[in-house]
């Protein structure tokens, strides 16, 4: 699928998402939503809390139900598509949930194989070659292949779990809070982790985040949930002018004051800097 952005230029969409809706009994969470993420762009989810951006990234990745609305993924409509095909879409993403989500039981090098056993049939040998590649292109060091989460720091879990999303090579990775728990050196480290990876791999990157070092540093695009869908997307220069009361409150507010220059432009030195971890 193509895009056109406001420049005239084409891009490539990856995910695209028109008319969902999602309800959990008579609450409604998402209504009529749509979305666009393009290729190689990292793209930051926001939005109040509790307003569905979890939400809506299990319903993309069908992990929860939706009413009505469709979801095409790469191309392809993600519900109308056979067992081979849905298989092989799900080998072109990754997802890193918010608390990692490491199996208890399994080592760190077990928990990267996890995907590698479901949907390929590789020799053990090459499964380890493989772990070891990933564990090193998140930056964690090799000794903590053969460590259970409960030995790992909060940064350790966080980069163990970004090499188990990445095990199967993705185009698309879904990331879910991924700087949440982190102190802000550890929080501005991982989103460089995820720009150099974004760069050299050539992925495309749906963030949930409430970071705001995140979103002034890394992101290219900025979408924001609010009234039960999205009622702004645009570059971080294009929200911090946005006229929307939450959306003002959130760039310019107290939190922001070290990342926001008093023209109203976004201070990426100090977003680089790491001084906030919102």
């Amino acid at each position: 699928m193509q895009a056109t952005d406001a420049s005239g230029a084409s891009r490539k969409t990856v995910l695209s998402v028109r008319g969902v809706n999602v309800s959990f009994g008579s609450n409604t969470v998402l209504k009529d939503l749509d979305l666009d993420v393009y290729r190689g762009e990292i793209l930051g989810f926001i939005g109040p809390s509790g307003t569905g951006k979890s939400v809506l990234m299990r319903t993309v990745l069908k992990l929860l139900p939706r009413q009505s609305g469709k979801v095409w993924i790469l191309g392809h409509d993600y519900e109308n598509v056979s067992d081979a095909e849905r298989m092989a879409l799900d080998m072109r993403l990754g997802v890193l949930f918010q608390q990692g989500a490491l199996f208890s039981s399994l080592t760190v090098r077990e928990n990267i194989q996890v995907p590698m056993r479901e949907y390929l049939d590789l020799p053990q040998s090459l499964m380890d070659e493989l772990t070891m590649l990933k564990i090193e292109m998140v930056g964690l060091a090799p000794q903590a292949a053969d460590r259970y989460p409960s030995e790992l720091s909060g940064g350790m879990i966080k980069r163990a779990a970004l090499a188990r999303a990445l095990a199967l090579d993705p185009d698309l990775v879904f990331l879910d809070e991924p700087t949440s728990g982190l102190d802000p050196i550890g929080a501005a480290e991982f989103d460089e982790l995820i720009a150099r990876l974004r760069d050299t791999l050539g992925l495309t990157v749906y963030m949930v985040t409430h970071d705001l070092d995140s979103l002034f540093s890394v992101c290219d695009r900025i979408a924001v949930l609010g009234d039960k869908k999205v009622k702004a997307q645009g570059t971080i220069e294009e929200m911090l002018a946005f006229d929307d009361e939450w959306i003002q409150s959130y760039f310019h507010g107290k939190r922001a004051r070290s990342i926001v220059r008093k023209d109203g432009q976004p201070n990426r030195a100090g977003a680089d800097a790491g001084t906030m971890n919102g």
